[in-house]
């Protein structure tokens, strides 16, 4: 009886503790654009500072922010409904999605300080708990309801996805800063092979895992990335194509199962 209250406990604590992490983040990010650290936001330091980045997509591409807090909003409130305090799968998670979501903090104002080499170490602390959530999930390979598949598994595959792109490209930036000048390839030949991985890895995800939530946020950054370079012929072909190519396997490896 000791033992179960105890679990009981713990339970309610790891289901405040996330949803409270989840708002937390949310509030950081919205208080970044209002009342920016050092007078500029995230959006115009890229604009500015990192114009000369390649990888980095349109700007309308950053609106799927909206998308990815309203599915944590709904995992966090899933997640501490009294129905879910036993789920095994919750309980896997852990405290990992608290874990990215101080991070993602952590990493606004890293980012707004411009210490971007420190903000891509707090960048790897959000991918990798994403990836521990995802993996022990098992996201794609496990029969699920359709409200876990749409308040869990959704948004963690939409966040996850995002942060591997947000990845390269905060990584991009750090070495652009840092005036690494590219062993010599030109920043074109960077920027597609970095699409090529990105690119590769949704093609992983889609052929392990048909998990279209994840395909599809990598098609829309890459698209992005095509829009912005319009007229730059080599990476807008290039973006294209990829997009293109990861559209057809996701749509085969579909009719296929």
């Amino acid at each position: 009886m000791q033992q179960s209250t105890q679990d009981n406990k713990r339970d309610f604590l790891r289901q405040i503790v996330t949803l409270v992490a989840i708002i937390g983040a949310f509030v950081v990010n919205i208080l970044s654009n209002i009342f920016p650290l050092n007078g500029l936001s995230i959006g115009q330091i890229s604009n500015n500072l990192f114009k000369n980045v390649l990888i980095i997509p349109a700007n309308y591409a950053f609106a799927i922010w909206g998308l990815i807090y309203l599915g944590l909003f709904a995992f966090g409130i899933y997640q501490f409904l009294p129905s879910q305090k036993y789920d095994s799968d919750l309980r896997n998670t852990g405290y990992f999605l608290v874990i990215a979501s101080i991070a993602q903090s952590i990493w606004v104002y890293l980012f707004l300080s411009r210490l971007f080499v420190f903000s891509v170490v707090a960048m790897l602390l959000i991918l990798l708990p994403l990836i521990v959530i995802y993996l022990r999930l098992n996201i794609g390979n496990q029969l699920a309801s359709r409200q876990k598949k749409w308040f869990i598994y959704k948004p963690i595959s939409i966040y996850l996805s995002w942060i591997s792109v947000a990845t390269i490209v905060n990584v991009a930036c750090a070495l652009y800063f840092q005036g690494w000048n590219g062993w010599g390839i030109s920043g074109e030949m960077w920027t597609a092979i970095l699409l090529f991985i990105a690119t590769a890895i949704a093609v992983v995800i889609v052929m392990q895992r048909q998990d279209i939530a994840y395909t599809g946020v990598t098609v829309w950054a890459i698209l992005a990335i095509a829009i912005k370079h319009w007229n730059n012929p080599l990476l807008r072909n290039v973006a294209l194509a990829l997009v293109i190519a990861l559209v057809l396997i996701t749509i085969f490896k579909i009719r296929r199962n």
